[in-house]
């Protein structure tokens, strides 16, 4: 929701066009309004008034907004084109390089350098090459030696990307594997290499050679593929980061030898979802797009030691079998009863072979685990890694086969008892 600021209503008001142009920023953005939401849009307004700012917000986001990740792309581009005055330089400094000016106040926010790039669309922006002023001298920026574009989006916040920055890091998401060593089965197959003797083949041929043993037969262990739980946290303060990584997991679900026995994909904020057979189909956007309309507390409240609960009772003894290997990816911003949150994790840990926490919070390298939900369930996991950039999933998927992997969670105990 965007901050609410009083409205200035100019002496020549030409709001039909506004909204028109209001409107046009917010296809830029990526939410799907064609000619007949605007024709309404104005209608509406016309109907409810235009005294009232929260009126005139909502009756908006009823005609604009029917997907709750076009929330924040709306109340962004709604606050900057309607409210802040000072919106174009914002948006200026969140799309060209600047040594001070308003892009040093603040990061930008979730949805906002998507919102000011469909404001600017088709403005002309000349890049400063050097800045000169009276007194100081000239300074001039050679970027011969910088990394490239998409070393750059590697390491970038998933929550701070454009929409054409999205759109890059899902390719490169596409193309990015999860690989797993198989797990030691006492189960055999037969082998000339095997370093164990089969004894019932090598028995049963030499009755067929009239008791004569010519052979022996040998076996070696068969490889067995554990399956990979995720279980993704969607509440407000996740769902991007949510979004990018079932992005992730749908490749990984229908990546062919892989080395998963089953990928099965849960997600939950108020409640347990599971997304698993949406996963399997084979275009990536109508299984978000069916997976999101099945999950409807997408941007909602987080309630994670009851949804673990419903995840233990209903879903654990089918779908924990093999050696499971689960990632819980949530930021540990638990509302609920911590008690309940303590029993359902320790539970879940030990019906797993590993559980590795994604936290997009460990982005901050200034993060502790003062929250009461995140030192809850810290002890309870094998790993603690950050899961907010490509470069984060990449370092997953080197370290995911290694049982000795903690990531940052014997550094985080320690700053926990201390």
């Amino acid at each position: 929701m965007a901050e609410q600021l009083p409205l200035d209503i100019p002496a020549d008001p030409k709001l039909a066009q506004n909204i028109t142009h209001f409107a046009r920023a917010l296809r830029k953005a990526g939410l799907p309004i064609g000619p007949g939401r605007v024709v309404d849009a104005i209608r509406a307004v016309q109907a409810a008034g235009f005294t009232r700012k929260q009126d005139f917000y909502w009756t908006l986001h009823a005609c604009f907004v029917n997907r709750p990740e076009h929330r924040t792309v709306f109340a962004q581009i709604f606050r900057l084109y309607w409210r802040d005055p000072r919106y174009l330089e914002h948006m200026m400094s969140m799309m060209l390089p600047a040594i001070r000016g308003v892009q040093e106040e603040r990061m930008a926010e979730a949805g906002e350098k998507r919102a000011a790039e469909a404001l600017l669309d088709g403005v002309e922006r000349d890049e400063p090459k050097d800045v000169e002023q009276e007194g100081e001298s000239e300074i001039e920026i050679d970027a011969t030696q910088t990394a490239s574009s998409e070393e750059r989006l590697r390491s970038l916040d998933f929550e701070q990307m454009s929409t054409a920055e999205t759109a890059q890091a899902k390719r490169i998401l596409a193309r990015l594997q999860l690989p797993v060593d198989p797990i030691a089965s006492r189960r055999g197959q037969a082998s000339h290499l095997g370093q164990r003797i089969d004894r019932a083949r090598t028995l049963r041929a030499a009755m067929r050679q009239g008791g004569e043993l010519r052979q022996i037969a040998l076996v070696k262990p068969k490889p067995r593929w554990p399956n990979l739980i995720a279980l993704c946290d969607i509440s407000g303060s996740m769902s991007q980061y949510s979004r990018i990584i079932l992005h992730f997991l749908h490749t990984v679900s229908n990546a062919k030898g892989a080395g998963w026995a089953k990928v099965h994909a849960f997600t939950f904020g108020t409640r347990l979802t599971n997304i698993t057979r949406h996963l399997h189909q084979r275009d990536v956007d109508a299984a978000l797009a069916a997976a999101g309309a099945e999950a409807q507390d997408w941007e909602g409240g987080t309630r994670i030691g009851e949804c673990l609960h419903q995840f233990n009772r209903d879903w654990s003894r089918r779908v924990m079998g093999q050696g499971a290997v689960v990632l819980l990816i949530t930021d540990g911003l638990e509302r609920g009863d911590p008690d309940l949150l303590e029993k359902e994790i320790e539970r879940l840990h030990l019906s797993a072979r590993r559980l590795i926490w994604l936290n997009p919070l460990l982005r901050w390298d200034g993060f502790a685990p003062k929250a009461q939900g995140v030192a809850t369930m810290l002890p309870h996991v094998d790993s603690f890694r950050a899961g907010h950039s490509i470069a984060s999933l990449e370092d997953l998927a080197a370290v995911i086969s290694q049982p000795d992997d903690q990531g940052e969670k014997a550094r985080l105990l320690a700053a926990l008892s201390g």
